[in-house]
């Protein structure tokens, strides 16, 4: 995920008070105007804001834990609190969030946008999980503000702040029986957030019986990761993978040498294992990252695969890790849409205005070797008008991923698969960026104005978010992209190879690059 800026309103009064407290439904197309819409749920009632037809509802506590253990149910309380500002963080290490905006205790946090509160409707509800591989990020960037969307297709979106990083995937399991789920606490928040939608989102107007999980890049991979937890079955029936196929290979083997390796390190041992409760999280992090070097390493950004905190398959909380190449069988029955950038996460060359074939080919020629040449005939087979710049700029990470897991699925499932592949590039610094890692979010989302820094405000780019979000808001509320905005997209398969390319103007093309990343696979 690239560095974001966060968001810190008009309110209107829900009609009738039971005992001191205003609980009745409301309406925003009707002439009531509530200044404090409020809903009850299962903990609590609690007050929310009202903005342009829509809703919002933002650091709902969803559940409790002490560290390392499995989320407990959270707290109640009495009367009304106010939900109108995003909840804290999860604990974490990066260059844009402030140590205050972070707490261990308090993170857990859903935030909800809705059209209707207390009306009895069953809208679809959208189940976002936020990227930053397992380790980093929140809930709270703009361009994932729910309020878009729910207000053009009447759905309920949910985003959900959970444990990360060595607070979410520590395995301390060899020390103790009361230590046996802290492999995956982190994926077990994101269940517990699910079971408060599935208890709660009728009084925001959502249908618990329609939820589609959906998240890029680390969020993506926390679908994939859903998709083979027992816990979650039937907590959700659809989903949506946004540049997440990423294979997680951390093993059970793996995950409790880097326990026991951290717990050498910290000078701790069965005994005393409890005072690892008490050591502040960057002393903690610290010797993680100790541990990590000593037994399975430090990842390599741009590596296919990822080892470390990370999801651990345990054959309880997750029977296997996805992508490998499919989930496990609990999950036949999700459709799913899945789908990645034309240049993710590669530093591109588009910038170089004066790059010609011959130097293109002199870069290519130090991973490709002999088989440059080959590599080049194939390009141009899947991209005819390709420009030197894309030679050597397109994604060899996801993209070859996200075919191997959408054949597996196909040919095992009979729930449909979507295929896409947004190959539009951003008008912002003038096209030097190409299509990259995460530019799906603010179209998908319809967040252009807030997402401007990332997709300009061009027609191009409303045009297509009007396209990109119309086909995530039918697949959420049927499991059937299909848009008559786009052209008519059938379910995938290996044979067909069906795959959305969306660009300025949205088209079928079947199989067009399966060579070619077949080629870019064989020497990754």
């Amino acid at each position: 995920m690239k560095k974001l800026t966060r968001l810190t309103a008009h309110c209107l009064l829900v009609a009738g008070l039971v005992a001191g407290l205003c609980l009745s439904a409301c309406n925003p197309a009707s002439n009531q105007h509530p200044q404090k819409p409020i809903v009850k749920t299962t903990y609590g009632s609690i007050s929310g804001s009202f903005e342009d037809g829509v809703f919002s509802f933002k650091g709902i506590p969803y559940a409790k834990a002490d560290r390392f253990m499995p989320p407990q149910a959270p707290d109640s309380w009495e009367g009304v609190r106010e939900h109108t500002k995003f909840g804290p963080i999860a604990m974490q290490v990066n260059a844009w969030s402030p140590e205050t905006a972070m707490n261990e205790q308090k993170l857990f946090t859903v935030n909800v946008w809705t059209r209707g509160i207390n009306d009895g409707k069953k809208r679809p509800v959208m189940f976002w999980l936020h990227g930053g591989g397992f380790s980093v990020g929140a809930s709270d960037d703009p361009i994932t503000d729910g309020k878009m969307l729910a207000q053009k297709g009447d759905v309920v979106l949910v985003s959900v702040n959970h444990r990360l990083n060595i607070l979410g995937f520590l395995d301390l399991s060899a020390y103790g029986a009361q230590y046996a789920n802290s492999a995956n606490v982190g994926m077990l928040d994101t269940v517990a957030a699910l079971e408060w939608v599935n208890k709660n989102i009728r009084n925001f107007g959502g249908d618990p019986k329609n939820v589609t999980i959906l998240g890029e890049s680390g969020g993506g991979g926390k679908v994939g990761t859903l998709l083979s937890m027992p816990a979650a079955k039937g907590l959700f029936n659809k989903a949506i993978i946004q540049s997440g196929a990423l294979l997680n290979v951390t093993t059970k083997e793996k995950s409790l040498q880097i326990g026991k390796a951290l717990v050498e390190t910290l000078g701790l041992n069965k005994d005393n294992i409890n005072q690892i409760n008490n050591i502040p999280y960057k002393q903690l992090v610290e010797a993680g990252n100790k541990a990590l070097e000593k037994t399975v390493g430090l990842r390599t950004p741009g590596s296919i695969t990822m080892v470390g905190f990370a999801p651990v398959p345990d054959g309880i909380n997750l029977l296997q890790q996805p992508f490998t190449p499919d989930f496990a069988d609990i999950s036949n029955d999700i459709p799913l849409l899945i789908g990645t950038t034309l240049n993710e996460l590669v530093k591109t060359a588009y910038a170089e205005k004066n790059l010609t074939l011959d130097e293109a080919k002199k870069r290519l020629t130090k991973t490709y070797g002999d088989k440059t040449d080959t590599y080049v005939k194939l390009f141009e087979k899947a991209y005819p008008n390709y420009t030197p710049q894309d030679l050597v700029s397109i994604d060899t990470l996801f993209r070859p991923n996200t075919i191997v897991t959408a054949d597996a699925r196909s040919a095992k499932t009979k729930a449909p698969v979507y295929t896409y592949l947004l190959t539009w590039k951003s008008d912002v610094d003038n096209n030097t960026k190409g299509s990259f890692h995460g530019l799906d979010i603010p179209l998908a989302f319809k967040n252009i104005e807030l997402g401007k820094h990332w997709t300009g405000t061009s027609d191009e780019a409303k045009n297509l978010a009007e396209k990109m979000s119309s086909a995530w808001i039918n697949f959420a509320k049927t499991g059937n992209p299909n848009d008559k905005s786009l052209p008519a997209w059938k379910p995938y398969s290996r044979e067909n190879g069906e795959t959305m390319i969306f660009d300025k103007e949205p088209k079928i093309l079947n199989n067009h690059d399966r060579e070619l990343m077949q080629l870019i696979k064989s020497v990754r």
